[in-house]
């Protein structure tokens, strides 16, 4: 998740922190925020606290006793109602994306917290994040990356260990994604 940080000029304002201090002085300017686990997957353990700081101390210790790493903080970012798209980068190149919504009575769109996939197309800023990433992402040799956005403009995460969406971005789409990853694989192994 920390390689997002590559990119803050596409992010929300973000922290990460073992803070509760720090995240209290963060909400004072931004409001509500979501904290979540950097080595979490799936919207696994993924909180949001109201503007009002009610219960982050205690959410703080639960965080800080079950991880070792710093959290990573956000505001929280209402358009995620609208949905947070998932667009499947391969060897550096869009492939397809998903906007995926939350279940009811959740914020997290996760598809394996009960989030719904819907067919989507880009908007012109986040084919900029594609574009600003891709050379970077094949120079590191990420094949297979899911990148997430909320709002069509910001970048909240940066996902490279199998990354989920391509079974319903290929129903959307008519395509096959699993077999471009075959293709980029073997293109990199005969170079």
């Amino acid at each position: 998740k920390v390689m997002v940080l590559d990119y803050r000029q596409f992010m929300p304002p973000t922290i990460i922190t073992r803070s509760a201090d720090e995240v209290r002085d963060f909400q004072k300017i931004h409001g509500a925020v979501v904290v979540k686990p950097l080595h979490g997957n799936g919207g696994k353990a993924i909180f949001r606290i109201d503007a009002d700081g009610s219960n982050l101390g205690a959410l703080f210790e639960v965080f800080n006793n079950t991880w070792p790493e710093p959290h990573m903080v956000q505001p929280f970012l209402p358009d995620v109602a609208l949905g947070d798209k998932r667009i499947v980068m391969i060897d550096g190149a869009v492939t397809g994306a998903i906007n995926r919504r939350p279940g009811e009575g959740e914020f997290r769109s996760n598809l394996a917290v009960g989030g719904s996939a819907e067919a989507t197309d880009l908007t012109p800023r986040e084919l900029e994040i594609c574009a600003a990433m891709g050379p970077r992402l094949r120079e590191l040799g990420l094949i297979f990356v899911g990148i997430d956005v909320i709002g069509g403009q910001w970048l909240t995460e940066i996902n490279v260990t199998s990354p989920t969406g391509i079974v319903a971005i290929d129903r959307f789409n008519g395509t096959d994604t699993p077999s471009l990853i075959l293709d980029a694989i073997e293109a990199r192994i005969k170079a």
